[in-house]
C-alpha cells in the first residue's frame, strides 16, 4: 500500500551530514577523550602538589634552613658563653675551698694528682696535632683506585675516635680537640659533616692535639689499624692527614660541667 499524501515526511539526512548524536552514543565519552582528561586532571594533580611544597623557592637557599642556620650558631655561641662563665665560677670556688679549708702537703698533693687524672688541671709539655679534613671540592680517585662515593670524601666520627684512642694508648697526659680539653665523659660524635662536642658545633678542619711523649704518640698512630684503614682514603682520595710535632704545649684543664646524665626506667604509671 502507498504512502498516504497527508502523512508527515520523515527527515531526511544529505550524504554529506551525520547524525548529531548517533543512537545508542548519547551517554557515552570517547575512550581516548576520557584518557586524555585523566592524564591532564593528574598531570594539574602533581603540578599543584609540587608548588604547594616548595611554594616557589630554591631550597637550597630556603630561609627556613637559613633561620635554623642561624639558630645553631647563637646556640654554639651561648654555650661558649655559657663555658666561660662555668670556668671562672668554678676558679673562684676553688680559691675559696682553699682559702677556708686548711689542708696539708699531702693531702694537696693527692688533689692535684687527681684533678690531672680528671683533666680539670692544666697540662704543659711536647706533644703532637693531628689535623684530619675532608677531601677536596670535586675530589675523584687517584689511579687504580674506584671512583668515590660521597661517604668517602668525609671525616666520620669513627676517624676521630681513632685518633683520641690511639692518642690515650700512646700515653697522653691530655687531649684537646678543637679548643675543647677532653675527660673521662667527653663524647666525641658526629652529626652529618659537623663534630658536636661538649655542647659546642664545629666543622672541619679538625685539630687533635696530644701532650706526652711524641715517639711514643706517633708510633700509637701507625700502629692503630683504623688509622691505617683511614690513611687508604687519604690516598685514594685526598682526605686531609696532617701530623705535627710540638715541641712545647699548654693544654687548659678542663673547666665546663661534670654532671653525669644518663637513662632511667619509666614509671609504670608513665605507660
Amino acid at each position: 500500500m502507498s504512502n498516504s499524501a497527508d502523512s508527515p515526511p520523515g527527515p531526511v539526512n544529505r550524504p554529506d551530514e551525520q547524525p548529531e548524536n548517533p543512537p545508542g552514543r548519547r551517554s557515552r565519552i570517547r575512550p581516548v577523550r576520557g584518557l586524555t582528561a585523566a592524564v591532564f586532571a593528574l598531570a594539574g594533580l602533581i603540578f599543584v602538589t609540587s608548588f604547594n611544597t616548595a611554594k616557589g623557592t630554591n631550597i637550597r637557599t630556603d630561609t627556613s634552613l637559613l633561620k635554623l642556620s642561624d639558630l645553631i650558631h647563637e646556640r654554639d655561641r651561648k654555650n661558649a658563653e655559657l663555658g666561660d662563665t662555668t670556668a671562672a665560677i668554678r676558679r673562684e670556688n676553688d680559691r675559696l675551698v682553699s682559702r677556708d679549708h686548711g689542708t696539708s702537703e699531702a693531702e694537696n698533693a693527692e688533689l692535684r694528682a687527681l684533678e690531672s687524672a680528671a683533666g680539670t688541671k692544666e697540662v704543659t709539655g711536647p706533644g703532637l696535632t693531628v689535623t684530619l679534613d675532608d677531601a677536596p671540592p670535586n675530589a675523584t680517585a687517584n689511579p687504580g683506585y674506584p671512583e668515590p662515593q660521597p661517604n668517602d670524601l668525609v671525616i666520620h666520627q669513627q676517624d676521630l675516635q681513632a685518633v683520641v684512642n690511639a692518642l690515650w694508648q700512646g700515653g697522653a697526659e691530655g687531649i684537646r680537640v678543637m679548643d675543647q680539653r677532653l675527660i673521662s665523659t667527653s663524647a666525641v660524635r658526629c652529626v652529618g659533616n659537623t663534630l658536636i662536642l661538649q655542647g659546642r658545633v664545629y666543622s672541619p678542619p679538625y685539630r687533635i692535639t696530644a701532650v706526652g711523649d711524641r715517639t711514643k704518640l706517633r708510633k700509637a698512630l701507625d700502629n692503630s689499624p683504623a688509622i691505617q684503614n683511614y690513611e687508604l682514603y687519604v690516598k685514594a682520595y685526598g682526605l686531609g692527614w696532617k701530623v705535627d710535632e710540638l715541641r712545647k704545649e699548654t693544654l687548659p684543664g678542663y673547666s665546663g660541667t661534670v654532671d653525669l646524665h644518663y637513662a632511667t626506667p619509666a614509671d609504670d604509671g608513665d605507660e
